[in-house]
């Protein structure tokens, strides 16, 4: 009799619930664990098919006869910032992302719940604990990094730390083709920065260096103003039936 091994990932369907982008419609999603010594090449190899990863668990949608959320990710190779872009550039040219190791402080926390409370006071997210953002912040057996925003700082150049109050976090994945931001908050009184559009440019760049040809970006769903500002940042390729394709 053939066993499959041990550690081969096994998949799950959630129940049906209201989905979040779309009124009037459920979602249900495919899900399957990153755990033990085969994480990160599944975590590239499921990315690179269209799913999304939460703390141990790789997931995407499964909805019965919608096939509307689309995984999105920039060709950094071939990605020139638009004039609205540059101003944004221009506008947090004060700013240094530094990279740090996935472990969380109780100012990101400080800084994650403002913005909850501001943007998504209703969302699923709302009720997080400091546990929780804990446990999303770390429960990773992937290559993660925490890159936190501040204000350039007389060592900046030497450190690439910036210096002051948090700005802005991300938390994002290192993969074999690219950088995957699994999720991002700003100070909300920073919102004329358009830190969520400087945070994407900047990993742009970060890509770049790096020699990687993408960023992940995650769903992009037409007909969803949460999601609209992700076909902003062209070139890009979106996963559909016969893989993915270039959208200019």
């Amino acid at each position: 009799m053939t066993r499959e091994p041990r550690d081969a990932p096994q998949f799950y369907l959630t129940s049906p619930s209201p989905c979040p982008y779309l009124p009037g419609r459920e979602e249900r999603k495919v899900f399957t664990h990153l755990v033990g010594r085969r994480a990160v090449a599944l975590n590239n190899t499921l990315t690179e098919s269209g799913f999304r990863r939460s703390q141990t668990i790789a997931y995407r949608p499964a909805c019965d006869g919608c096939r509307a959320c689309i995984s999105v990710r920039v060709r950094v190779s071939d990605f020139t910032p638009t004039r609205n872009m540059r101003k944004v550039l221009e506008a947090n040219a004060d700013l240094a992302g530094y990279a740090m190791q996935p472990h969380p402080t109780s100012e990101q926390f400080s800084l994650f719940r403002g913005y909850l409370e501001s943007r998504h006071a209703r969302g699923g997210m709302a009720d997080m604990s400091m546990l929780d953002f804990t446990m999303m912040i770390e429960d990773s057996h992937v290559e993660t990094r925490v890159v936190e925003y501040r204000k350039r700082g007389p060592d900046t150049f030497i450190t690439g730390r910036g210096a002051g109050p948090l700005v802005a976090v991300c938390l994002t994945d290192i993969l074999s083709d690219g950088l995957s931001m699994v999720y991002s908050f700003f100070e909300p009184d920073e919102h004329e920065r358009s830190p969520g559009t400087f945070m994407i440019l900047e990993h742009i760049e970060r890509a770049r260096k790096l020699g990687l040809p993408y960023v992940y970006l995650g769903y992009w769903v037409e007909g969803s103003r949460k999601m609209e500002y992700k076909a902003r940042f062209k070139p890009q390729e979106r996963l559909g039936m016969d893989g993915w394709a270039p959208v200019d």
